[in-house]
């Protein structure tokens, strides 16, 4: 078995190899994964030896539910000989990497996603902006969507003494797919986060203001009625318990929103001259992850990516009994988070070390 940097295993190493990545370790009660994975000839919960490339070109197209991974960053670590990550230039560097992301881009299914983490580089001094470059690329090469770039906030980055820069403590993960049908669990997604505010306090005072508000401002008498009776009935809602609070807005007084959709808030206000928003007491997921830096003891592997983050994407993007795979499997944790969580990996690393 030869390895993209060159080095060969040898007989014994193929025999060891062989016989502990056939172990299969299937999620246990797990529901039928959707139509789109047919899994029958996909060797699961594997992990496979060499370059995740030419092992990529071998999965057939639209196998996977997620492609989830952080290839090598560019001239950062010395994962294993001479790899992804050892170019000479930025350049060379993105040149080698979107080959793997159109392959992986193949494999996975119309409502699938990938998400590739990325770090950034300092060179004399100033940030490559690599990430961010990629995405760029990857989107003007390929027929696809990039959706969010998540930020994971470390909590404990590593302590450096700079006199001159603030620590770098945030790194992008880059959430892309292929068309406007991903699957998309929210629910799952904010399963810890549910847990309904407190509701505001129902005085005989609420909407003393708004009421104010709507006298003062320029709207018709018809609109001014129209308000005040929407603005009655969604106190009513907080003193009944269906919602925690809201927010009122009203044409010419307060700011308009922005982004609107047609139907959205912009457009209340503009046919009736105010919105109403009502609040769930849901907390708002945003776009920002934050775990600490792990380390996992007996692994020697530079740079391991918190378990913790792949679950956040496997509940969001995947359902128990999916296909997950990671060209880049590192230390494991995507296989980690998917064990945990009732979901299929398959892998691939060209360190036998690391496999």
């Amino acid at each position: 078995m030869r390895l993209a940097g060159g080095g060969i295993l040898t007989l014994l190493e193929q025999e060891t190899f062989t016989a502990s990545s056939q172990r299969l370790h299937a999620p246990q009660n797990a529901p039928e994964a959707n139509n789109a994975n047919k899994t029958d000839c996909l060797p699961l919960d594997q992990i496979h030896c060499g370059d995740c490339l030419d092992w990529l070109r071998d999965l057939p197209s639209g196998c996977a539910q997620l492609v989830i991974t952080s290839p090598p960053y560019f001239q950062q670590r010395d994962y294993v000989g001479e790899g992804l990550g050892h170019e000479a230039s930025p350049e060379a560097y993105l040149a080698a990497l979107l080959p793997i992301f159109r392959e992986c881009l193949r494999i996975v299914n119309a409502q699938g996603s990938l998400i590739f983490n990325l770090g950034d580089k300092y060179r004399d001094s100033s940030l490559l902006l690599l990430p961010y470059r990629f995405a760029i690329a990857a989107t003007e090469a390929e027929n696809v969507r990039l959706v969010n770039a998540v930020t994971w906030v470390k909590s404990n980055p590593t302590p450096r003494q700079f006199q001159r820069r603030l620590v770098s403590s945030t790194e992008p993960f880059f959430h892309f797919v292929k068309s406007n049908d991903y699957f998309y669990d929210i629910k799952a997604f904010m399963a810890d986060e549910t847990a309904p505010k407190k509701a505001a306090n129902v005085t005989a005072s609420m909407g003393k203001r708004y009421f104010e508000l709507i006298e003062q401002s320029k709207l018709s008498s018809e609109a001014k009625a129209k308000a005040r009776q929407a603005l009655t009935a969604v106190i009513q809602e907080v003193r009944e318990g269906r919602i925690t609070g809201y927010r009122m807005k009203i044409r010419g007084i307060h700011s308009e929103p922005f982004g609107g959709q047609e139907g959205g808030r912009k457009i209340h206000l503009e046919r009736d001259g105010f919105t109403i928003i009502r609040l769930l007491g849901n907390k708002m997921k945003r776009d920002v992850i934050e775990t600490p830096v792990e380390s996992v003891k007996g692994c020697k592997h530079p740079a391991i990516y918190p378990v913790a983050v792949v679950e956040e994407f496997l509940r969001l993007l995947t359902r128990p009994g999916d296909v997950v795979i990671d060209p880049f499997m590192g230390s494991g944790s995507t296989a980690m988070a998917c064990q945990r969580l009732a979901r299929h990996y398959i892998g691939c690393d060209i360190n036998p070390n690391y496999c």
